[in-house]
């Protein structure tokens, strides 16, 4: 166990740096999609299936071990009169040696060869998987920093109320009520505050597990602006085939098809087979002997050829089966692209309006109220009116983000970007 621990965090220091100082490093998110696509446990399985394969295919071409083999060769049974030194009969050693037809012996090599470029877009769509499910953590993540910065200062400004409205009780300058409901709000904002600290928690530990790192490693995030490319409108098949992996190792499932019926094709081939056997006989004054035999399979006879014509043709329509599912996938991406770009755009001009227009405007009306009351001219209820409307649209507002990220996720998994 400390030997896996220790290898990880070898990984992880190569790739992330130093974890001496665990409290202040902060990890961007390509540094992230790099350990996971090191270190997880799931994508090295499929390293390891296609590095298997590959070895595999190195003695396909390999013959069968040769036969040897010793007995007599007619020999009479005991009890037997023997009248002439010739019957006693020989011992016989043999050798038998199958010949493989060298065109068979190519055809499996190719098709054990291919088997490890399926696995290999296996381990690519799985990549996509678990690159969109860090996405979505760390996106959700910066969301919730952004909620929290948002929190403490919701926290520091309630805190001046309550202050403000204690300050006056004294001078019968405000009613008991307002320094309550002040009071009342602290509470309940500090309790948001510790909700969004314990979901920041939960995306850590996702991405460690992700990462397979230890799950109570801590670190924070990068939390700069994330400008994103401009999502593209109209996607074709060929772009879309080119990208997904799970159309590549369909492509590749299908040449791998091919070469299987290439194969069994093959089996219309003759295969041969040599023997050689040598007789040392027991009578005295027999000469030694010996048979060399050379033989050839004929598979084009009737009752043998009928099973590889079948698998042929049978190998043939999973192919064609394939194709039209391969087309069925991306006539599927295609339109779920194009409808999610469509959305991204609007998205973004919602966040536009929130940034330019509505946050801005209910900034100013708070600090028109909150300016209003320190000058006892606004009752604390309406500078919480007011603030509550702030919060409602700041509340809005990163729901919106949060939606926004996910789209962008989901649209870059169907492109695997």
């Amino acid at each position: 166990m400390n030997a896996n621990i220790k290898t990880i965090a070898l990984v992880g220091l190569a790739l992330l740096g130093s974890y001496a100082a665990q409290s202040q490093q902060r990890l961007k998110l390509d540094s992230i999609l790099s350990v996971i696509r090191q270190n997880n446990p799931m994508l090295q399985e499929y390293r390891y299936k296609a590095q298997a394969l590959n070895e595999i295919s190195k003695g396909a071409k390999s013959w069968m071990a040769p036969m040897v083999g010793v007995g007599t060769f007619m020999t009479p049974y005991p009890g037997q009169m023997v009248m002439d030194e010739r019957d006693k009969g020989s011992i016989m050693i043999s050798a038998e040696q199958s010949i493989p037809n060298p065109a068979k012996l190519r055809a499996n090599q190719q098709l054990l060869s291919s088997k490890a470029s399926i696995e290999e877009a296996a381990g690519s769509f799985t990549f996509n998987e678990l690159r969109s499910q860090a996405k979505t953590s760390f996106y959700e993540w910066l969301v919730l920093e952004k909620k929290l910065s948002i929190l403490r200062e919701n926290q520091e400004i309630i805190k001046l109320m309550h202050n403000i409205a204690k300050a006056r009780y004294p001078y019968n300058q405000s009613p008991l009520g307002n320094s309550f409901k002040a009071e009342g709000r602290l509470y309940e904002v500090e309790n948001m505050i510790f909700m969004t600290e314990n979901e920041i928690i939960q995306k850590n530990i996702a991405l460690n597990a992700l990462m397979n790192l230890p799950k109570d490693y801590r670190f924070s995030i990068d939390t700069t602006a994330h400008a994103f490319e401009p999502v593209e409108l109209v996607l074709d098949t060929a772009t879309l085939a080119e990208r997904r992996s799970d159309i590549r190792q369909i492509n590749n499932t299908i040449q791998s098809m091919k070469y299987a019926v290439k194969l069994e094709s093959y089996q219309a081939k003759p295969d041969f087979r040599i023997r050689y056997n040598h007789m040392a006989p027991l009578g005295q004054m027999m000469p030694s002997a010996y048979t060399i035999e050379g033989m050839v399979s004929i598979p084009i006879t009737p009752w043998s050829s009928k099973m590889y014509k079948a698998n042929v043709r049978g190998m043939n329509l999973q192919i064609e089966a394939m194709r039209r599912g391969r087309e069925a996938i991306l006539n599927e991406a295609q339109g779920m692209a194009a409808g999610m770009a469509w959305e991204i755009q609007t998205t973004r001009k919602q966040l536009d309006n929130y940034e330019q227009k509505i946050i801005p405007a209910l900034e100013r009306n708070y600090e028109t109220v909150m300016l209003a009351y320190e000058e006892n001219r606004e009752e604390l209820p309406f500078v919480i009116d007011a603030y509550e409307a702030l919060i409602m649209a700041q509340t809005q507002y990163l729901d919106t983000m949060r939606r926004y990220y996910q789209m962008i996720v989901s649209y870059e998994k169907q492109l695997e970007k």
